[in-house]
């Protein structure tokens, strides 16, 4: 068996053989298999391993751009944060000042809030109170029917100016040049518009309002309104004057309840600014039972109209 094989080297001195033994054969092939094998085994993970870092790169690139997206977002929140705070703290300053200008008010109409009052439920509570009062107003006689500019005679006992005798003065005489506008002091009807020969008021307008009250203006000069017409506060009714037993020009106003004549110079003087005087200066009207009265119908018929009241009261 011949275990030997030969290789032969020929170059430029020649023929060379050299005789190797087939086991060094092997060895060679398998060398060269094994150097193949570990080339191709290093070239397929150098390819892997550049593929591996190019999809690694590309998630990188990805993890940057959206790092610096939710940085960009995070900058924009922060702006919106800084922004509502300071919002919010104009609206505690407006709300500071809300705050103080309620307690204004509330302290004008006579309001004691609870302490654990909301700011809307004391708003709430406020504007209630004020359409009431601003309702009561309306239908009572409140202001002056004239523009103020003091009073000749006073309500009460008094020496009377032409029969010169002591009688009750019914009424205040308020200060007024001839044809001064006169002024409808409540919402009402007319029950009496000319000429009142018996009293001695002579041009005289009697208004009957809500709740039982009457308003007497006598010694008019001229009247604008007739019988049985309605009549809003603060409506036009005659021009003052000297008509009737009168010692000179001036307006004779008289309020009664149920008939009973009060001071008309404390409802004169009656507004929002002092709503409360009244009602311990004139501590014989019912006037818990008028304001329970006036929110009823504030409450029942928040849509009615003041005429529509007055004629449902009529009939």
């Amino acid at each position: 068996m011949n275990n030997h094989f030969t290789i032969t080297i020929e170059d430029d001195r020649g023929i060379k053989e050299f005789n190797l033994h087939k086991f060094i054969k092997k060895v060679i092939y398998y060398a060269l298999l094994f150097i193949g094998t570990s080339a191709f085994i290093a070239v397929g993970t150098i390819l892997y391993l550049n593929y591996t870092v190019e999809k690694i790169e590309l998630k990188r690139q990805n993890m940057q751009k959206a790092y610096l997206a939710l940085k960009e977002k995070n900058r924009v929140l922060d702006e919106n944060i800084k922004e509502t705070q300071l919002s919010l703290i104009d609206k505690k300053r407006e709300l500071a000042e809300v705050s103080e200008s309620l307690s204004e008010i509330e302290t004008l109409i006579g309001l004691t809030p609870a302490a654990e009052m909301t700011l809307a439920e004391r708003v709430n509570l406020t504007k209630l109170n004020s359409e009431h009062m601003t309702t009561l107003m309306q239908f009572v006689p409140s202001g002056s029917p004239v523009e103020y500019k003091g009073i000749t005679s006073k309500f009460g006992y008094r020496v009377h100016p032409i029969l010169r005798s002591k009688e009750f003065h019914r009424g205040i005489d308020l200060r007024a040049a001839i044809n001064t506008p006169v002024y409808a002091t409540a919402d009402g009807i007319v029950e009496w518009a000319g000429y009142h020969k018996k009293s001695g008021f002579g041009n005289l307008v009697i208004l009957q309002h809500n709740y039982g009250f009457r308003t007497y203006f006598g010694h008019l000069n001229k009247i604008v309104i007739k019988s049985g017409k309605f009549v809003k506060k603060g409506d036009l009714i005659a021009y003052t004057g000297n008509s009737g037993k009168s010692s000179g020009p001036h307006l004779h106003y008289e309020i009664r309840f149920i008939q009973r004549a009060v001071n008309p110079l404390e409802f004169v003087k009656w507004s929002l600014k002092n709503y409360k005087d009244i009602f311990e200066k004139e501590n014989k009207i019912p006037w818990h039972s008028l304001i329970e009265a006036t929110v009823y119908i504030k409450v029942s018929n928040p849509t009615q109209s003041l005429p529509s009241l007055q004629m449902d009261l009529q009939q």
